[in-house]
């Protein structure tokens, strides 16, 4: 049975080692321009090309959003970064507007593609058209249940990929006007502001000034905030949709975020390849993913259309029973020690987790933790800050450090 790509986000070049390191096929991210997500820090054109360059040495593949829905005066500068991932030798583009689409054809880029989730393919006669047009994946919209998926699996031969992990859109597939509408901020430009988390009221017309609340309690009105959908119970049934890629939202996620979900996902599916007939859910993994943020967690629509119960009408904050508290720089041998870039504040005394590459946890204590000036101290408050702590085990660069949120 061939083994399903396991795809990652990556907002940075940084993320994007880390996701292949913790097992991730292919990694996908965009550039400073063309794609929809603006507010992530994003890849120059040297970082696409270290990027390309640090996936393929590991036999692994590099996809690059080009899915905005532009207007005119965005399409400047486009045959020209599109012929710079060419040179680059990206595996794919994503893409969605069919103006794009076009100026690839007419620039005879030689790059596959594959069509966004902003497409908004939800059904088998649409995969065929797109197909038909040279799209060599159709990254299915959010809003298939497995049934569907399924039946598209059965009447067309493309490439499916699907989501598994992240958040989730309170539009069809992201195709929101709430930002442009409230902030002038083009969601379908790569500018969303996420103004489906906010607070919301309503104005009577004859009563202006006069706020009446949709539903209140101490933590505010939230109508169209989502759960994050989370499918790790669940691999068995979304391996045998028949898809081809399974994809982790979060090109803004931290971290941590990337490579606990990248890392847990991996475990899951490699142990279900492994041995399907006996194959077990094992509650550590869903446990493990519940201490990244997140906003609850929900099936989606992949068993049954949502109800009440997968949105979060508590509070548009994110979940966190864990801290993000460094990353490996370094592991000095002789006198076992880690060396920990400083990304949240560390104690003497704290009891840390070290996520492995192989996706092994282990705990470690940290009985002394020594500065840059080589000098013990009781704590290290100093974000960028490199740290040596003692440790029992070995450890390798980027490797990521957590610590339970403390009380």
């Amino acid at each position: 049975m061939e083994k399903l790509e396991l795809l990652a986000p990556a907002g940075n070049l940084e993320k994007l080692k880390v996701a292949a390191l913790y097992g991730a096929d292919a990694v996908y991210c965009g550039g400073f321009s063309f794609g929809l997500r603006e507010g992530a820090d994003n890849f120059s054109y040297q970082d696409l090309k270290d990027g390309a360059e640090f996936l393929h040495e590991r036999g692994k593949q590099l996809y690059v959003t080009v899915n905005m829905i532009p207007h005119n005066e965005d399409l400047k500068g486009l045959p020209e970064y599109l012929h710079q991932l060419e040179e680059i030798g990206v595996d794919a583009l994503i893409i969605s507007d069919p103006g794009v689409l076009k100026i690839i054809r007419d620039e005879d880029i030689d790059l596959s593609l594959h069509l966004s989730t902003q497409a908004n393919a939800v059904n088998y006669a649409s995969v065929a058209f797109w197909h038909d047009l040279g799209m060599e994946r159709i990254i299915l919209a959010r809003e298939l249940s497995k049934d569907e998926i399924k039946e598209i699996r059965k009447k067309t031969d493309v490439s499916l990929e699907m989501f598994i992990h992240g958040a989730m859109c309170i539009s069809y597939s992201g195709r929101c006007l709430l930002s442009n509408y409230f902030v002038n901020r083009d969601a379908n430009r790569g500018q969303c502001a996420h103004s489906c988390r906010w607070k919301y009221h309503l104005v009577e017309e004859e009563r202006p000034g006069e706020y009446y609340p949709v539903f209140e309690d101490k933590n505010g009105t939230h109508i169209m905030n989502s759960k994050d959908l989370c499918l790790i119970e669940h691999i068995p049934e979304v391996i045998n949709t028949g898809v081809d890629s399974l994809k982790i939202e979060g090109r803004m996620k931290g971290m941590h975020y990337v490579s606990c979900v990248v890392s847990t996902y991996r475990k899951a599916i490699d142990s279900y390849y492994e041995d399907p007939e006996n194959y077990e859910f094992k509650q550590k993994w869903l446990d493990d993913l519940r201490k990244v943020s997140h906003r609850g967690y929900t099936k989606g629509f992949f068993l049954h259309p949502p109800t009440e119960e997968d949105q979060n009408y508590e509070s548009s904050a994110y979940k966190r029973t864990y801290d993000f508290m460094g990353v490996v720089r370094g592991f000095d041998s002789e006198n076992n020690e880690a060396l920990i870039e400083v990304r949240h504040k560390f104690f003497k005394g704290d009891v840390i987790e070290i996520l492995k590459h192989d996706g092994e946890i282990k705990t470690e204590t940290v009985d002394y933790i020594i500065n840059e000036e080589g000098k013990e101290v009781a704590d290290a408050p100093h974000p960028k800050e490199i740290i040596r702590v003692p440790v029992e085990g070995e450890y390798q660069k980027l490797e990521v450090v957590r610590r339970e949120v403390r009380k």
